[in-house]
């Protein structure tokens, strides 16, 4: 059975904001009470947080798909809905974050490093606006409410990388998992075959006043960083350590193998697989207690500290050397801790989606014109087109803020094709330029008799004068 994950495909859906409600207030004696439907809520947003008493992705594993919850609509009596539940999904320290991409490509997000650091995943649409917050002096009783706007969703790939300050690597069978359960209270499985390891395991070690972590990362063979065996599975794990300690088995019974090639081997894939040249290395020469195992350390230890390497004879069974080894690795931590900026807490740093509202911009695709703009679209949104009011509302919010004038501009006819919004969930219109807009031009609540034929006369008229000086090609106006 699974028990450790560092990879997941998180599928999460932030909640929709409530719609507003459109209500008239009505008591005895007061017929024209007012407008007073409420807004809606909030929809609740997906965060992931630190947790330090989580260590693997496994719940995410099992349960994939996430979703916060929706905020309520609103209601008469200038009640707004409630806001929906914010969805926090705790996550181990290290976890990096990448958006899957529909062409199955990934996009680095953000590295989660710190207890309780936080990171809104998907943001809860907001909610819709009542018909009491849409009245005003020109428009005293709204026929109709503003919809709420869908969260955010998408699916995002987690990744664990272990923080641990000492990684061991070696070989399959070198001895790695021995070593951490000689060396600390970690109880990772050992048994006689290649691959007993399959997931990293972490100890605690202390060595003097210094105490620091280490991980047994699974077994490299020739070809990990580019996916053979488990190395692109578990070098992740060695990005984030302080130092590595090589691991060569010394009593290996395989031929062509030896401690220097096997060393060489393990460079050329921590090569090979980059950002890792920094690193502190040194060199524990395991299973001296064997007989050849102690005459090969003793051959070939010249050749390992000739090229600047600290070499420790080690024995996980007989616990020879290492009492030095712990004792030298502390030294590796220490150090580089001294070199580390000072440790700071944890700080919450909030960092919302940056909203451009400064604008719109129309571009023609064929006999096509598309909208785009955080404004408009937000708009077509949170419209109800069921209602002509509403719709009315959004053309008259549409030529207040310059979308007529820009289609004019780009060349639009009357009847053209005006899509706003993407390709995936864009509105497609056919384009009839208003002339009068405002809130006198309505008509019964719900209705906007812009909507409505036939027109009248004068209406007409004052829109095809109007129309004439802008399209040549315009049909003149004929006596009615």
């Amino acid at each position: 059975m699974t028990t450790f994950v560092d990879r997941v495909v998180l599928h999460v859906a932030a909640g929709n904001g409530g719609h507003g409600c459109a209500s008239i207030h009505r008591e005895k004696f007061k017929p024209l009470g007012g407008p007073d439907g409420g807004n809606g809520g909030r929809g609740g947003d997906v965060s992931l947080v630190v947790d330090p008493n989580v260590t693997t992705l496994l719940e995410y594993h099992h349960s994939p798909h996430r979703k916060a919850t929706s905020g309520k609509p609103g209601a008469g009596g200038h009640r707004s809905g409630a806001d929906g539940a914010d969805l926090v999904l705790a996550v181990p320290d290290g976890t990096v974050v990448k958006r899957l991409l529909p062409d199955g490509t990934e996009e680095f997000v953000e590295d989660l490093v710190g207890n309780g650091t936080k990171f809104v995943l998907a943001q809860g649409g907001r909610g819709g606006l009542g018909n009491a917050a849409l009245a005003s002096p020109r428009r005293k009783a709204p026929g109709f409410a503003l919809l709420g706007e869908p969260g955010e969703g998408g699916d995002y790939v987690l990744e664990l990388k272990t923080v641990a300050d000492i990684a061991l690597v070696g070989y399959p069978s070198a001895g790695k998992s021995s070593l951490i359960a000689a060396m600390s209270a970690a109880r990772p499985k050992i048994a006689d075959y290649p691959f007993t390891t399959l997931v990293p395991n972490l100890g605690v070690v202390t060595a003097g006043d210094v105490v620091y972590t280490v991980a047994d990362v699974p077994g490299l063979i020739p070809g990990a960083s580019q996916g053979k065996g488990l190395g692109l599975e578990f070098l992740r794990h060695v990005e984030r350590c302080k130092a590595l300690v090589h691991v060569l088995d010394c009593a290996t019974l395989e031929p062509g193998r030896d401690p220097v090639s096997d060393l060489d081997t393990i460079e050329a894939e921590l090569t090979a697989y980059g950002g890792l040249d920094d690193r502190p290395r040194m060199v524990a020469l395991n299973k001296t207690d064997v007989p050849d195992g102690h005459d090969l350390a003793d051959l070939v230890r010249a050749d390992l500290e000739g090229r600047g390497l600290q070499v420790f004879e080690v024995s996980a069974v007989s616990h020879k050397g290492l009492r030095e080894l712990s004792f030298a690795m502390a030294a590796l931590v220490q150090q580089a801790r001294d070199a580390a900026p000072p440790a700071e807490a944890t700080r919450i740093v909030l960092r919302p989606t940056a909203v451009d509202d400064s604008g719109f911009t129309v571009t023609r695709r064929g006999e096509t014109f598309v909208v785009r703009g955080t404004k408009p679209e937000r708009w077509v949104r949170q419209t109800d087109f069921a209602n002509d009011e509403a719709v009315g509302y959004l053309a008259d919010r549409l030529a207040r803020l310059g979308v007529e004038e820009a289609l004019f501009d780009a060349g639009a006819r009357p009847g053209a094709e005006v899509v706003i919004g993407d390709d995936q969930s864009g509105v497609v219109f056919d384009w009839e330029p208003t002339v009068a807009t405002g809130a006198e031009m309505l008509g019964r609540r719900g209705e906007d008799h812009r909507f409505e034929t036939p027109r009248p006369a004068v209406q007409r008229r004052r829109e095809r004068d109007s129309l004439h000086g802008r399209f040549e090609d315009f049909e003149p106006f004929e006596q009615e």
